[in-house]
C-alpha cells in the first residue's frame, strides 16, 4: 500500500434503520481501541487504488439499473474471536458475482474466495468473550429483512478508511 494509491474497499450501504442497529451493536461490542471503521458489509477488500477511476466507473456500470437489494439478516455467527450477523440473499450474491466478473483481473486472493456476506460487530476478543456476546445477542435476536440501498467506496489507510463516494442502487 502506498499513501498515493491506497487500496479501495467496496461495501454495501444499508437502509437507515438497519445501519443504525449495526452501528449501535458495533459500538457496544467492538473493542474501542480497535474500532476504526463503521459496521459494514464488505463486498471487496482490496481493489487497486491506482485504478480508482476505472473501479468507480466499473461499479457504476455493473450496478446500472440495479434496484436496491433485499437481504435477510438470518442469524448470528461466530467468528471465533468475534461475532457477526450473517446475511442471506441470492440477489446480493448475483450482484457481487457480476462485479467479480467485471473486475476479474484486479482481484486479490481474498476477494476471489467464496463470498460469505456478514456484518462484523465484534472481533479481536477472546473466544470466551465472543461466546458471551453471542449469548447476549441471541436472547432477543429474530431474523429480519434489510435493504442495501447503495454501494460505498473507501480508501484503506492502514486502519481507518476515508470515503471515495456512494453509488445509489436505483433500478
Amino acid at each position: 500500500m502506498t499513501d498515493e494509491y491506497p487500496p479501495i474497499i467496496v461495501t454495501g450501504q444499508f437502509d437507515a434503520e438497519t445501519d443504525a442497529l449495526f452501528q449501535r451493536r458495533r459500538e457496544e461490542f467492538f473493542p474501542p481501541q480497535l474500532n476504526f471503521v463503521p459496521a459494514h458489509l464488505t463486498l471487496f477488500h482490496n481493489l487497486p487504488g491506482d485504478r480508482e477511476r476505472e473501479v468507480v466507473e466499473g461499479i457504476a456500470a455493473v450496478i446500472g439499473g440495479q434496484p436496491p437489494v433485499e437481504v435477510r439478516v438470518a442469524e448470528l455467527m461466530s467468528l471465533g474471536r468475534g461475532v457477526a450477523y450473517r446475511l442471506v440473499s441470492e440477489e446480493l450474491k448475483s450482484l457481487r458475482g457480476r462485479m467479480v466478473q467485471h473486475f476479474d483481473g484486479m482481484l486479490v486472493k481474498q476477494d476471489r474466495q467464496g463470498f460469505r456476506p456478514h456484518v462484523t460487530i465484534q472481533n479481536k476478543v477472546s473466544p470466551a468473550q465472543a461466546k458471551g456476546t453471542r449469548a447476549i445477542l441471541e436472547q432477543d435476536f429474530a431474523p429480519f429483512g434489510a435493504t442495501i440501498e447503495a454501494i460505498q467506496l473507501w480508501h484503506y489507510r492502514g486502519g481507518s478508511w476515508s470515503p471515495i463516494g456512494v453509488l445509489p442502487l436505483q433500478g
